[in-house]
């Protein structure tokens, strides 16, 4: 009887136990995933004894931040099985199929772009008010050639579709579309109104910033990266984008490699660019 019931206990325990870490395993590895962590989020992971899609699209996110895009397909893959009506899932999956696409040879990219794409048609299709999604999807279309499922047409029937979930986005898209097209003056504009919509928001200008240094308005640009900086003075964003417009135009070296050392030291988040595109970054600065 006292056997029996020792028994009891330790299946009640082990119980207990697995639920816990069913509750409480994937929001820890949320929170290791966010401060970019991905190496111990993915311990953590692979340890719980659970098998569902926001398991397996975690898994699949942090394959993918640390450039394992094969292994995050598959994961992903599993997580859309899984839970085949979400679109973050499909989303991520047709990232990851876009950057195996990016990196494989000219055999097997086609193939992979087609899957890229498809997933982000599908995630769209979930859920029309993704932005994401249709961020995603609007920069297949507006990258990819035709005979891969792209085009720039596609791309601005898009962007006239979600025209009203976002306005400032959508001339940020119409500003994409005219650079695609060689036609500089209609995306200044075009990036000039998406700033106006969104005059606080430090994306928007930031966008300006980039645009008019790759174009040599360098006295403009350099106001709007002061202007940035003044909106959120402690954007790793911020930091990045002003010191990769100096080391593109080759000026102001010094203080790119002092911003460079600066993001590098934030608290970075997974929305920031990658911690290796700022060393390398920073590598080419130093070499002048």
């Amino acid at each position: 009887m006292v056997r029996t019931l020792r028994n009891a206990l330790i299946l009640a325990v082990l119980a207990w136990t697995a639920l816990m870490a069913q509750q409480d395993g994937p929001a820890k590895a949320r929170q290791l995933y966010e401060k970019t962590r991905y190496e111990e989020a993915l311990a953590l992971l692979a340890g719980l004894p659970v098998e569902n899609g926001e398991v397996y699209a975690l898994m699949g996110q942090c394959y993918y931040m640390l450039g394992d895009y094969k292994r995050a397909s598959e994961s992903l893959e599993r997580a859309v099985r899984l839970e085949p009506g979400n679109s973050d899932y499909y989303m991520w999956l047709g990232r990851a199929y876009g950057r195996r696409a990016e990196t494989s040879s000219f055999l097997t990219a086609p193939g992979l772009a087609s899957k890229a794409r498809q997933s982000f048609e599908k995630a769209f299709q979930l859920n029309p008010r993704n932005l994401e999604a249709v961020g995603d999807l609007f920069e297949y279309y507006l990258e990819a050639p035709s005979f891969m499922g792209g085009g720039l047409d596609k791309a601005r029937d898009l962007a006239e579709k979600t025209r009203e979930l976002d306005p400032a986005e959508y001339h940020y898209r119409l500003a994409r579309i005219a650079e695609k097209r060689k036609q500089d003056k209609d995306a200044e504009e075009q990036l000039r109104r998406a700033m106006d919509l969104a005059p606080r928001q430090v994306g928007r200008v930031l966008d300006l910033a980039r645009f008019l240094a790759k174009r040599g308005k360098h006295q403009e640009s350099e106001t709007l990266f002061e202007q940035a900086e003044k909106l959120d003075p402690e954007s790793p964003k911020v930091m990045f984008e002003r010191a990769k417009a100096y080391i593109e135009s080759k000026r102001n070296l010094d203080k790119a490699r002092e911003l460079l050392v600066r993001y590098l030291n934030s608290p970075l988040t997974p929305d920031d660019p990658p911690r290796q595109e700022a060393e390398r970054l920073l590598r080419q600065a130093r070499t002048g």
